[in-house]
């Protein structure tokens, strides 16, 4: 009965709040509407069953009716006269109080302040936008040298957060702001670039990042003279944060008032019903609380009866009233305090397991979280944990094997024997704490792991272990290597190329004035001599050059490019010589915004390692095909080169991007590195690998789109 009250109060406050808001008015009302009239036919029904059980007790002339009969007629008489006033006169302050919450001045008054906010917000702007004009017209004197000097004193008197010059393409000519954490400036929007191609200029309120409402004004900067790039002056300034306060509390009250005025007629209707519900809720109560207090007098050992029973069946939140100071009193308070001890060890225990699972949580949360790779390994060598980073840096999903020993998981997934032997050993040796870097090979190849281990605590719940902590180092290895290699290219080609041509022309010279004048061994001896020069430094030339090739800065001409198209004017290239190229190439065609040139390198030297590859074979073959890849929304093309020569050996393979690394006799190892280098020059990876057959695979993956989605 108190659950069934309480709900019933609650839905009948949602109703009464529902009329101040019109959204969940329409949202709630019917409902909560349906919901207190179900609950008062429940209330009726339980009534009429304690109605039906006193008229049977008073049939019965059982102990305690008559005194039920009276208080039920005292509480309902109590209950009506006051209550039929106080709805009598509720009625009354409805009608009359909700006509006076309306009023034409009211509301007139509303729209004029309304109205008045937006005109003083339209002055501010207007006031701004021609202060940028007339900056502007101080930024088409300057010359493109002072404009980035020019704007800071201009950002300053002017009063504006950043002031930004921006050229042909939106690209940056020069900023000035006084936000030292927003370097990069704040560009236009649609709407202003709109109003720019129109001829007019811009002001308004846009969001900027993250610090909210600023005033933008946008203006074009008239330059004279023939061939100037036409320039765009961008100029951010503060929006007061009372005026911004003001003017948005005052649409929202005009906006509140409308709605009231919408709900008008609802309004009466539903606080009668509410008043209505609450009066047959009150009168309903009374009559049940008479029943409740006859039964509490006249049946004090059934409710203790009752509250053991509770007790028995685990309830320990029960509590019974204490109604008297005798014997039976006292046996009420005993078995009060003893529920309340039971349930107070209840919710310490229930407290306790609370506090271990989330514990728990919180810990699974954390390793969820981490980039580096986690795995929690029990003192008999068991994976206990593991986290989703670990899997992805290993590419196999551990999950699975909890509870299994790390020998038995090295069986399954030979790769990660040389990890698992490192933690093996160290436990061995007692070592607790240790960091060591670790190689795998797998089917994608060489992976570096730099790991940490520490020992766990052994307590009464835990028999120790460890946990082994890794990070994928693999990429920042190579990075590093990479920018050695290009600063040895770098320093090589400055400290080779610049003597190799005097050695040239001496050795030209001594030739042309010797040779003619000697004979026999010695015009032999000669002869050969100045040759072998002048080829070596012609070999040492070439070798430079393809140093300063790899260690040059990528000078990019980019525009869109047929890949198909350029793939096969390449290979036409190589039709007379002993590579037979077979194109395997899949529809749409694919279009990448890269240079044409550099990627004709790419090809090139893909080309002529392939050629290389297959010279001991009778029939050298190049299979290159491709395939579309669509991940996270975006479009990807996969190009493949298979040759059918020897292959890369394990040694080459796990270097074979990196300077001077060769199979060849001849050559400067440096083919794969500058394709590497274009690669990642176009943003796109590449792999290389053996096939089943023990043939040499080289893959290139770039960003690429169709000539439809182009179009």
């Amino acid at each position: 009965m108190l659950l069934l009250f309480g709900v019933l109060l609650v839905s009948l406050s949602l109703m009464s709040d529902a009329t101040h808001n019109s959204e969940r008015f329409g949202q709630l009302y019917s409902w909560l509407l349906l919901l207190n009239a179900l609950g008062l036919v429940v209330l009726t029904g339980l009534i009429g069953s304690n109605l039906y059980w006193l008229v049977s007790q008073y049939r019965a002339r059982a102990p305690g009716a008559r005194l039920t009969s009276r208080l039920v007629v005292t509480f309902v008489i109590l209950a009506v006269v006051p209550i039929s006033i106080v709805y009598y006169f509720s009625l009354q302050f409805l009608q009359r109080g909700i006509d006076t919450w309306f009023d034409v001045q009211i509301e007139e008054a509303l729209d004029d302040a309304l109205e008045l906010s937006r005109g003083a917000l339209d002055v501010r702007l207007n006031d701004l936008l021609k202060i940028t004009e007339k900056i502007a017209e101080q930024v088409s004197d300057m010359t493109p040298a002072t404009i980035p000097i020019g704007l800071y004193d201009l950002r300053v008197l002017s009063g504006a957060v950043e002031l930004s010059v921006f050229g042909l393409d939106d690209r940056i000519v020069a900023s000035s702001t006084s936000e030292s954490s927003n370097i990069v400036p704040s560009r236009p929007g649609g709407h202003a670039l709109m109003s720019l191609a129109q001829g007019r200029s811009y002001v308004g309120l846009d969001p900027v990042g993250d610090s909210g409402l600023y005033v933008r004004a946008v203006v074009p900067v008239q330059v004279s003279g023939s061939g100037v790039e036409p320039l765009t002056l961008q100029a951010l300034y503060r929006i007061p944060e009372r005026l911004s306060k003001l003017a948005d509390n005052v649409e929202d009250q005009v906006v509140r008032y409308r709605k009231l005025a919408y709900l008008r007629k609802p309004l009466k209707y539903s606080y009668i019903l509410t008043l209505s519900l609450v009066l047959v809720l009150s009168l309903l109560s009374a009559v049940w609380a008479a029943f409740y207090s006859a039964r509490r007098m006249v049946e004090p050992i059934g409710v203790l009866a009752e509250g053991t029973r509770a007790v028995a069946e685990g309830d320990y939140s029960r509590r019974l009233p204490v109604t008297s100071e005798d014997e039976l009193g006292f046996l009420v308070r005993l078995f009060n305090d003893m529920t309340r001890r039971l349930s107070k060890a209840r919710d310490q225990a229930h407290s306790s397991q609370q506090e271990v699972e989330g514990q728990r949580a919180y810990l699974e949360t954390v390793l969820g979280s981490l980039s580096s790779g986690v795995l929690s390994i029990s003192a008999d060598g068991e994976l206990r944990t593991v986290n989703e980073a670990a899997c992805q840096i290993l590419g196999i999903d551990l999950s699975g094997q909890l509870g299994h020993t790390l020998d038995t998981i090295a069986e399954r997934y030979v790769f990660l024997e040389p990890l698992f032997s490192l933690v093996r050993k160290h436990y061995e040796e007692g070592v607790p704490d240790w960091e060591e870097q670790v190689e795998l090979f797998d089917s994608a190849g060489r992976r570096v792991l730099l790991c940490r281990s520490t020992a766990l605590p052994v307590s009464d719940e835990s028999s120790g272990g460890q946990v082994l902590v890794f990070d994928d180092v693999t990429d920042l290895i190579r990075a590093q290597r990479d920018a050695a290699w290009g600063d040895v290219a770098r320093r090589l080609a400055h400290e080779i190329k610049n003597p190799l041509t005097p050695i040239q022309l001496s050795a030209e010279r001594l030739r042309r004035k010797y040779l003619a004048g000697m004979s026999g061994k010695e015009a032999e001896v000669m002869d050969r001599a100045t040759r072998t020069i002048v080829q070596q430094v012609e070999t040492l030339k070439k070798m430079v050059n393809a140093f300063s090739d790899y260690a040059r800065a990528p000078m990019l001409q980019l525009e869109p490019v047929d890949l198909y198209e350029l793939l096969r004017d390449v290979a036409d290239l190589y039709k007379g010589s002993r590579l037979h190229i077979q194109l395997d190439l899949v529809e749409p065609v694919p279009m990448l915004n890269g240079d044409a040139g550099r990627l004709r390198q790419l090809l090139h030297n893909l080309f002529r390692n392939a050629l290389e590859a297959v010279r001991q074979q009778p029939r050298g073959e190049l299979l290159v095909k491709s395939r579309w890849i669509l991940d996270a929304g975006e479009r990807y093309i996969s190009l493949s080169f298979e040759d059918n020569g020897s292959g890369f050996s394990d040694e080459v393979l796990e270097r074979l991007f990196e300077p001077y690394v060769t199979t060849k006799t001849r050559g400067t190892g440096l083919g794969l590195a500058i394709v590497k280098k274009i690669v990642e020059e176009h943003n796109g990876q590449i792999r290389a690998q053996n096939t089943a057959q023990h043939h040499a695979c080289i893959e290139l993956q770039f960003h690429a789109e169709t000539q439809k989605a182009l179009s």
